[in-house]
């Protein structure tokens, strides 16, 4: 092991005769050493190089190892100590241990029990960098969450946010699919005292029910098919820090109680296991669910509702944000893309069932489709750009005036056995199509519509070749 990992260490010890025994030895093991005959040297030394593990005798004149302790801990030396003294007692130690030393050892002692200590600290000094690096990393990888929205709706859902973050309370987060329920709960971990611990995912809906358990709470090897190993639990991954669980209005009913458990003292046992466990996490849950519904169906617990709603936030449904709409296409389509009015325009009157997720998907698809960096109607989904309404009558497209275009758009009454203006629509395309041979760029020009968004209508419409031109 020592071959294999040479430290950089610094003996800091008053009699001669073992801090030169103590430096040839491990010199011989293949370690680089210093040495100092006290503390004032020891410090000196500290300034010009950086050591892995400083060996340091508690009782020298002029500083005692406690206070070159202190000293090496206001300098902010990042060097493992291993304390030595020939007086052991109980409160050295404690004392030595509080001001950062990891390790303690009483004379006499073998010289290679000294170098195993030395090592067994190298490796912890080694894995706390490697973790602090790791920390830094996550952090720059998952930047602050960004919410957009500047609705009175928006506006109260943040206040709520930093109202309640800072708690350690469950909270319960409601509003329909694609309201943006996990990016809250990131924003109230990042807010809250573990923002730097585990954040950590589970979506009831996407598992199988016999999977959900093993998910929350871990597993013994051999506890069912499949189960070749010991496997910890969503909960203990999370110890520390916070827990999601989305949808938890799909919780299977059977794993109910174990949860209020869980939230109640943080005792858990994997699947398996008569051996309890003891967590320390935030749970934060989200449901597009009505939960008061669910438990007067019987379908969830009362006493488990009332555990995770202690706090509540209700996100509104992207079509009660009003104003909202323009920001958000703003944020999601990027600083080199512009939309025309008219398709911004169409997406702020739609009501999007789906939520921010399909104005996100109805971007990105349009970002595929657009020339040029510009979105236009035409590259928008046709359930947006193309809303036909189902009362225009035959009636309402002869006195328009229309002779060109198509029927976007065009809404009046309806007249009991009256055309659909779908089947008008086909026919105006067929009309022109044939009077054009069947040249689609001159037919979409005259019908005053992107070649795109033709051959969307003649898909759409089911508008075969030989009925084009026929």
């Amino acid at each position: 092991m020592s071959t294999n990992s040479p430290m950089n260490l610094l003996v800091v010890e008053d009699d001669p005769d073992f801090r030169e025994t103590c430096a040839r030895w491990m010199t011989r093991k293949g370690h680089s050493v210093s040495a100092a005959a006290n503390g004032h040297e020891a410090l000196e030394l500290c300034d010009r190089r950086s050591f892995d593990v400083a060996i340091v005798d508690m009782n020298m004149p002029g500083l005692t190892g406690l206070e070159l302790l202190d000293r090496m801990k206001v300098s902010q030396v990042e060097t493992e100590v291993i304390i030595l003294t020939g007086q052991g007692t109980i409160e050295s130690a404690v004392n030595a241990m509080k001001l950062g030393a990891c390790d303690y050892l009483t004379k006499p002692f073998p010289l290679d029990e000294l170098e195993q200590r030395c090592l067994m600290a190298y490796e912890r000094a080694r894995l706390n960098r490697e973790n602090r690096s790791l920390k830094a990393i996550i952090e720059r990888a998952q930047p602050p969450v960004r919410i957009i929205g500047d609705s009175a709706r928006m506006r109260e859902v943040f206040r709520l946010i930093e109202r309640v973050a800072p708690t350690d309370k469950p909270v319960l987060i409601q509003g329909e699919s694609g309201t943006g329920k996990e990016l809250v709960a990131r924003a109230l971990q990042q807010r809250s005292h573990r923002a730097n611990r585990p954040f950590v995912t589970i979506n009831c809906a996407a598992l199988p029910e016999q999977l959900v358990e093993s998910e929350l709470f871990g597993h013994r090897k051999g506890a069912f098919t499949g189960a070749n190993e010991d496997r910890a639990g969503l909960f203990e991954v999370a110890d520390g820090g916070t827990l999601f669980i989305d949808e938890i209005g799909e919780l299977p009913g059977a794993l109910q109680p174990k949860l209020l458990r869980a939230l109640e003292d943080g005792s858990i046992r994997r699947v398996g296991s008569h051996r309890e466990r003891r967590v320390d996490v935030r749970l934060i849950a989200a449901t597009n669910r009505i939960l008061v519904d669910e438990v007067a169906a019987g379908r969830f617990r009362e006493d488990l509702y009332y555990r995770i709603n202690v706090m509540s936030l209700e996100l509104p449904p992207l079509r009660k944000r009003e104003g909202d709409v323009p920001l958000l296409i703003k944020a999601l389509m990027g600083r080199e893309w512009t939309i025309t009015e008219e398709a911004s325009r169409a997406m702020e009157v739609y009501r999007w069932p789906g939520n921010v997720r399909q104005l996100k998907n109805a971007i990105d698809r349009a970002q595929i489709l657009a020339n040029d960096h510009i979105i236009t109607i035409d590259d928008l989904p046709s359930e947006i750009c193309d809303p036909h309404e189902p009362g225009t009558t035959a009636a309402s497209y002869v006195s328009s005036g229309n002779n060109g275009g198509t029927l976007q758009g065009m809404v009046t009454t309806s007249t009991p056995g009256s055309p659909r203006l779908e089947d008008l629509e086909k026919a105006h395309i067929v009309d022109i199509l044939r009077q054009q041979n069947g040249n689609k760029a001159r037919t979409a020009r005259i019908l005053g519509i992107h070649r795109r968004k033709l051959y969307r209508l003649l898909e759409r419409y089911g508008i075969a070749t030989e009925e084009r031109i026929v």
